[in-house]
């Protein structure tokens, strides 16, 4: 599966050079203020493996995320199915970018390169995007992606512990509204 490109973004294969970013990534707890708490080295080495597994078998999933202006590693994009325990099915658009990176439009120009290949060359009848009910940031790109939410689609996460994260909302988007 050839790489995804935007103006300024390439989504692509994960790299070893992409190890100790992404580990500082998950280590920040501004970055994991919505997640129930911080990754380990081993941890997020263990997720990018798992992400590029996904990439190899199925040629989509979570792109790492890079500024094609500099080479620098801000995050990742992509599509998933979401998990089975959730009381939804679907695919799932994600994100999540380094602090430096917040505020620069790149989550949301990432994620409309993967809702247009999740559309054009998945033919997927409907993406998702879900996130804590408090994470208003996400909530914010989801809306700029013309993504809707139903309040009655609101649930509580499973995979999240008792507290203000266990609310979890959906928006959707289908390929006519994209």
């Amino acid at each position: 599966m050839p790489d995804l490109r935007t103006e300024r973004l390439l989504l692509r294969d994960w790299r070893e050079s992409d190890l100790v970013p992404w580990t500082a990534m998950n280590a920040d707890p501004e970055v994991r203020a919505y997640f129930p708490g911080v990754l380990t080295k081993e941890q997020s080495e263990a997720s990018a493996a798992r992400f590029q597994d996904d990439l190899d078998r199925r040629g989509w999933g979570w792109w790492a995320l890079e500024v094609r202006s500099t080479g620098r590693f801000i995050g990742f994009t992509g599509l998933d199915p979401v998990d089975e325990d959730m009381p939804f099915s679907g695919v799932e658009a994600g994100w999540r970018l380094a602090r430096a990176a917040w505020g620069h439009g790149y989550a949301t120009e990432a994620a409309r390169a993967v809702l247009d290949f999740g559309f054009e060359q998945l033919r997927l009848p409907e993406i998702l995007a879900v996130t804590t009910a408090t994470n208003l940031r996400s909530q914010a790109v989801m809306r700029r992606l013309g993504m809707t939410r139903n309040p009655s689609d609101d649930f509580d996460d499973p995979s999240m512990p008792e507290g203000p994260l266990r609310r979890g909302v959906v928006f959707r988007l289908t390929p006519d509204a994209a």
